[in-house]
This record gives C-alpha cells, structure tokens and sequence, in this order.
C-alpha cells in the first residue's frame, strides 16, 4: 500500500477559482472586498508570507491595504491602527501578521480586531462561537484548510477517530473542534503525552502540528490513516514537514506532502474568508459555505 498524496495545490487553486468568481459577482454588483494586513516587526518569514497573501489578493481582485509600523511600536500605536482599520468601511477583512515584536501585546491587538472584520479567526468572539458548535463566519486559515482537503479527498470524518498532535490555538485546538464539529472522536497530544507514538496509532486521522521536522514517522501511524502534515521548518535550505514522509507514504491512506500540501492552503482560505465577511457585512450574507 502507498498513501494517496493530497495535493494541495490543486485543491488551492480551485479555492482561489471560486473565491474569484465571488469577487467578480461582489464586484459587479458594487462592492468590491476590501484586506487591511498589519505586519510590524522584521521577521523574514511573516514579510514573505505577506507578500503571498498581496500577490493572490491581487490576482483575485481583492482590495489589499498593507501597513507597516515601525519596529519599536508600541501596543497603544498598533491598537490605534487597527480602530482605523475597524472604521474603514472598505475593508472587510483585517490580518495582524504574528509574532508580533516583544514590546507589544499582542492579545490585546488580536482582540481589538472587530469580530465581524477577523479574517484569521483567531478572535476570541470567533474562536467561542467555533467551540460551542455553531460555525462562525470564518475559520482559522490552516485548520479550515486542512478541512477542505479532508473534505475534497472524500476522507470519511463521522465517526473516525481523530488525533491532533500540537495544541496551539493557531492550528491545533481550532483543528481539534473543526474535527469535533464534523462526528470525528478528538484526541490532543502534546509535549506531555504519555506514550505519544501509541496514541497516535489510534486515529484515523492523524494531524500533526507540532513543528518538529520529521518526528511523526510509521511508528505513530495506524495502517489506512490519513496523515495531514501541518508542520513548515526550514532545514538547510529546505522546508520539512513534521511527519517522515519516506517512513509514513507506505504505511498512510491519505498523506499531505511538504512543501505543496496544506501550506498553499491557508492563504486560499483567508482569501475565503475575507469575502466571506464582506458578503455578510456588505452583501447581505454569506457566500455557499465551503463546509
């Protein structure tokens, strides 16, 4: 047995396809959907990822505002910004590209975007609504992607057992109810699991989110399992996933490559979900959900 290889950029373009004819629709119909990004710091990863999410915003027509306060912002500066943002009635999605530099708080900022305006989901108003069952407007950008994948690649989610490696609230714990909402029977493992491999043996679903390059090898992976890899670390001028891809493919049902997996995703759906939020704020409602 060889694992079916999710292809990520695939299903990505496909997101990015029907996120546009939306835009298009919006657009027509005079009202064109609007990002505000915050990146403050000099962290060559977050410039880089920025640079993708303007790239694809402007390929599909969104409206991309980028704003980049000085490095030794303070918390009361960034906050101020994103009021100004909150105001703006053209823009209908707000990023606050993390980590954020050390003198700021950046709870206090995630907490200051509007609800309605959340394009990363990662607002508290938005993250309850996602653990009392009731699906929010938007979803955080990795978990929802890693969703749509399992969901495009006909993977069965009700009554599959599911285990998420990683508990962060980013990815693991939204990934964790994702899974909850759609009948799978949930497990976190963390950095103090007991017996982690033999846990992980159980799901049908394994996802590891942890970003140690290579840990999850055949050992943690029960024969069929559909193996999501959310892990990105650069090694040596390479980027690795968290899962052993030469151990696992022959062992998985399912298995998402790194790089050309999940990551392409989550910029797709934060696309999504920007429209998501002008259509409901704007357009009076929401586009069909993406599940």
């Amino acid at each position: 047995m060889s694992a079916v290889i999710i292809d990520g950029k695939a299903v990505a373009a496909a997101v990015r396809g029907e996120v546009g004819e939306r835009v298009r629709s919006l657009t027509a119909a005079g009202v064109r959907p609007g990002l505000g990004v915050v990146l403050c710091g000099d962290d060559p990863g977050s410039a880089t990822y920025v640079r993708n999410k303007g790239r694809v915003a402007e390929q599909l027509g969104v409206r991309f505002d980028l704003h980049t306060p000085a490095d030794d912002s303070s918390t009361a500066d960034l906050h101020a910004l994103v009021e100004q943002l909150n105001r703006d009635e053209g823009i209908d999605g707000i990023i606050v590209q993390l980590p954020l530099p050390k003198q700021i708080d950046a709870d206090v900022i995630v907490d200051a975007v509007r609800p309605d305006k959340d394009a990363d989901g990662f607002h508290p108003f938005n993250f309850g609504r996602l653990a009392e069952g009731a699906r929010p407007p938007v979803v955080a950008g990795t978990p929802a992607g890693c969703m749509e994948l399992l969901r495009r690649y006909d993977v069965p989610l009700r009554g599959a057992r599911a285990v998420v490696v990683g508990r962060s609230a980013i990815v693991g714990r939204p990934m964790a109810l994702l899974l909850l909402n759609g009948d799978c029977t949930v497990t976190i493992c963390h950095s103090r699991t007991v017996d982690l491999p033999a846990v992980c043996r159980e799901a049908d679903i394994l996802v590891a989110a942890i970003g140690r390059p290579g840990m999850i090898t055949a050992d943690y992976v029960k024969p069929g399992a559909c193996v999501i890899d959310v892990g990105i670390t650069p090694v040596d001028g390479t980027v690795r996933g968290d899962v052993d891809r030469a151990s696992v493919e022959p062992v998985a049902g399912w298995l998402t490559p790194v790089p050309g997996g999940v990551g392409p995703m989550t910029v797709a759906m934060l696309m999504y979900n920007t429209v998501a939020l002008c259509a409901a704020r704007r357009a009076g409602g929401v586009p069909a959900s993406l599940r």
